[in-house]
């Protein structure tokens, strides 16, 4: 006989409290809740306290705070010595919120070998909602007049969550994680929730916390202002990594 799950359902009021993040099912890893909605309020209030949402098309809206939680610390992010050189040569540009809505809706695209995509509709016009508020941000990698990367998130304090990026060309979502770290550092953003780790992201510098130290440091952090809102654009002409 199968186990059964039970979650904690939310209800209507999107400044409702989430259930304790130790309260996370460790299979499947993280899982905490189930229902509500992605109004803007609620979502400001996952992140804050380590929670974000991630579900199908078809299936209810599921909430996640996994632990063990990959994260990036700006300063100790990690490019190639090959993608370095192809960035150095200085065909790239570099743009903050200039296509938000182009960037998550790349996203949102099929990746090779997976099925569909967990941007169903109801997330991308709630991202959208969150960027027209000034919540969401993204950065764009453009090759002449074509956009082949980028990656997007959420900014609260001094942290920036980060839900997704993609690539159109070669190293595309590299060169956008990278240049997104250097933006961060110099705006005071001290970390980068990457939520769950895979291979592409611990080349690249990430890190796995446990769950005291990760909520530790949002405590510390979502409350410190940055500069990040006054990076308006980064041109990257004359600019080396």
């Amino acid at each position: 006989m199968s186990e059964r799950i039970l979650l904690r359902w939310l209800d209507d009021d999107p400044t409702a409290l989430f259930p304790p993040t130790r309260d996370a099912l460790e299979e499947p890893n993280g899982l905490l809740a189930a229902g509500g909605d992605l109004a803007p309020a609620r979502l400001l209030n996952a992140y804050r306290a380590g929670i974000f949402p991630w579900y199908s098309e078809g299936n209810p809206l599921l909430w996640w705070s996994p632990a063990p939680r990959c994260v990036i610390f700006p300063q100790r992010v990690h490019l190639s010595r090959r993608t370095r050189r192809r960035f150095n040569a200085g065909d790239y540009r570099l743009t903050v919120n200039h296509a938000f809505d182009d960037v998550i809706r790349a996203c949102a695209e099929p990746r090779e070998n997976e099925p569909g995509t967990w941007i169903t509709d109801e997330m991308l016009h709630a991202y959208l909602q969150m960027n027209r508020l000034g919540h969401a941000h993204s950065l764009e990698v453009w090759l002449e007049d074509g956009l082949i990367g980028g990656i997007y998130g959420l900014l609260i304090g001094s942290v920036f969550f980060g839900e997704s990026m993609f690539t159109r060309g070669t190293d595309g979502s590299k060169i956008a994680l990278v240049a997104l770290c250097r933006l961060l550092q110099r705006s005071g953003v001290e970390l980068l929730d990457c939520q769950v780790g895979n291979p592409h992201l611990f080349r690249m510098g990430a890190e796995e916390l446990d769950r005291d130290t990760f909520e530790g440091l949002l405590r510390r952090l979502v409350d410190r202002p940055s500069r990040f809102l006054q990076q308006a654009d980064v041109a990257t002409e004359g600019t080396r990594w």
